[in-house]
Parts: C-alpha cells; sequence; structure tokens
C-alpha cells in the first residue's frame, strides 16, 4: 500500500519523471580489516534469518542488517541487495516488500540486505547534510561489512551487487569503483548513469524526496567527485563481469489495477508518478546498454513491454534477476 508520505513528496517525484523522460548467536563478531565493526547483536528470526545490528565506525553508529543465509556450513557466495529511495530505517524493503525472504528459501547463498539507506545512493559523502547526515555507506557495504557477513555465515568471498531504482544505480557504481569485490551485478529499474542534464535532475531529486541535498553528497552537479561515481567513465571494470539489467516500459499492467491504494494519495497521481518514473529508468538503461554493446562488454537485459515503477513488478524480477547471475557468484 502507498503511504500517506507520497503526498507530500509527490511533486518531487513528479519532477523526477519528468527530469528522466526529458532527456542469539555469534554477537561479536568483528572484521579484522576495519578495527571497531562488529556484529554486536543477532536474531535469529527463522531457520534461515537472521537480524543483525553492525556497529560501524564508518557510519558513526550501528546499522540494521538482514542475512538470509542457508543452515550448515557449506561455503556459499554473498548477493548484497540494495533498497530503493524510500528503504526502510529497521529492515530491508525487500524483506517487508519484494518476497526476498521466500525466494531466496532454497537458495545456497547468503542474501545480505542492508536497511536505512534512504535517499543515499548507498554512497560516501562529502559533507554533512541537515537530514541525511554524512553517511559513509560505501566504505561500510566494501571494506567493514564483507568480512563479518563471510566470518559468521561460512562465505566463499563470491559476491554479488544489486538493487533496485536508487540502489540499482549505486550497485553498478560499486562495482566498478571495487571491481576486485564483486563479480556479479544487477538492476531492476535502475538508472546506472548520473552525469548529463536529465540524469543529475534524477539523483538530484531523488535525495530531496528524503529532505537532501545532493551537493552535500557529491559537490557539484557533473564536477570531479559526481563523475568519479558514475559507471558510464568507468565501463573496462565491468569486463568479465556477469550483468543484468531490466526495466519496464511505464505501461500500466495487472498488479496497478488490483494493488490496495492509501486512500489520502489520488489514486491517478500514484498510477502517473509510476508510470513517468519507470519510463525514465527505462530509458536510462537502454542507453546503458547501448555503452555496454559499444565496449563489447556482455550483459542480460530485460526489457518489459508492461511494467511502472512499483515494487509488484521488482518482485516478479527477483527470480528472472537470480537466474542471470547465479552462475556469476
Amino acid at each position: 500500500m502507498f503511504s500517506s508520505r507520497l503526498v507530500r513528496l509527490a511533486s518531487v517525484a513528479a519532477a523526477a519523471a519528468v527530469s528522466l523522460v526529458a532527456v542469539p548467536a555469534q554477537v561479536g563478531v568483528s572484521s579484522a580489516d576495519v578495527p571497531g565493526s562488529a556484529i554486536v547483536a543477532e536474531k535469529q528470526v527463522n531457520d534461515r534469518r537472521y537480524d543483525l545490528t553492525i556497529s560501524s565506525p564508518s557510519m558513526g553508529g550501528d546499522v540494521k542488517v538482514t542475512v538470509l543465509s542457508p543452515s550448515g556450513d557449506a561455503p556459499r557466495p554473498s548477493l548484497y541487495m540494495l533498497d530503493g529511495a524510500g528503504a526502510g530505517v529497521d529492515v530491508s524493503d525487500w524483506i517487508t516488500k519484494g518476497g526476498a525472504e521466500e525466494f531466496f528459501a532454497d537458495k545456497n547463498v547468503n542474501a545480505v540486505l542492508p536497511a536505512g539507506g534512504a535517499a543515499s545512493f548507498y554512497t560516501n559523502w562529502l559533507h554533512k547534510d541537515k537530514k541525511i547526515g554524512r553517511p559513509q555507506w560505501e566504505t561500510f557495504l566494501t571494506e567493514e561489512l564483507p568480512p563479518l557477513i563471510d566470518a559468521r555465515f561460512h562465505g566463499t568471498g563470491g559476491n554479488g551487487v544489486m538493487g533496485l531504482s536508487m540502489g540499482g544505480q549505486s550497485a553498478f557504481t560499486l562495482i566498478t569503483r571495487h571491481p576486485d569485490l564483486y563479480r556479479a551485478v544487477a538492476s531492476l529499474s535502475g538508472c546506472p548513469t548520473i552525469t548529463g542534464s536529465a540524469n543529475e535532475a534524477y539523483v538530484t531529486t531523488t535525495v530531496k524526496l528524503n529532505g537532501g541535498d545532493a551537493s552535500n553528497m557529491w559537490g557539484q552537479a557533473g564536477g570531479a567527485y559526481w563523475r568519479s561515481h558514475d559507471p558510464q567513465f568507468r565501463l573496462d571494470a565491468l569486463r568479465g563481469k556477469t550483468i543484468y539489467l531490466e526495466s519496464g516500459s511505464g505501461r500500466r499492467g495487472e498488479p496497478d489495477r488490483v494493488v490496495d491504494y492509501d486512500p489520502k494519495v489520488p489514486r491517478d497521481l500514484v498510477l502517473a508518478i509510476g508510470s513517468g518514473v519507470e519510463i525514465g529508468a527505462d530509458r536510462c538503461t537502454r542507453e546503458f546498454a547501448t555503452s555496454l554493446r559499444q565496449k563489447q562488454i556482455g550483459f542480460t537485459l530485460d526489457l518489459r513491454s508492461v511494467g511502472t515503477h512499483r515494487w509488484e513488478y521488482w518482485k516478479q524480477g527477483l527470480p528472472r534477476m537470480w537466474k542471470a547471475i547465479e552462475s556469476g557468484l
């Protein structure tokens, strides 16, 4: 169900769409790589799900992370799954909305799902923002978290990273900046490229969704630090990786007709925003795929003829994504 929060954010989200289209357990496990990072609390929800609290020096506090892990001590790869701009505070949206817990129930992989990344682009922020603070997500995800996961959950060191919407962009930034860490990457309805007027407007507007200022994140739009996070300038880092891209056309389908809507939010507005944002993501996905082809880098592309910017479609896309990248892990 859509939250009434969308009423307050509707104008910002609509601007983004327009700009895109226009153009009890082992508590205390620590990381030897980054002194001070540690699993300080662990709750086993069921035989596969573990809700962790991780003390993170880079984040300046605790981070909530859910891990879906097979039983036993056989080695297994790990897939880091990132939320979109509206990420939940305590539990990943992939758990509460995306069906990850059910899907990975029989998969031989650690699904690692951090919470609390709303409108952050899972990056290291340059300056302190009055709303978002100065999170150092890149350091947490690439330096602090993987050693903890591998030690506690029998990880092989074979990692993948994926995300939806904002998280899809972040996944490609992370793998191109840390190609030795990840073997596979996937984006569902994301926009990997962040430079150019339309894409810069998308980033700026996405951060505004949570009351933040993107100049505190990457500095001036299109500047050197901003560009250093754009995967299109690091395409060679994707050679030999397993890559999956998916987006919808923006055309409404059955999930848009049957899903429950918040009565406080005009249904037509919700549908228009969902279609418009997905059209922008589709445009950006196609352009990034063209860049990969020009560099002769292999990838799997799934362009859906129906689909808006909704969790119902990303939930459907999860099995397709897994089929495409599983062997790469």
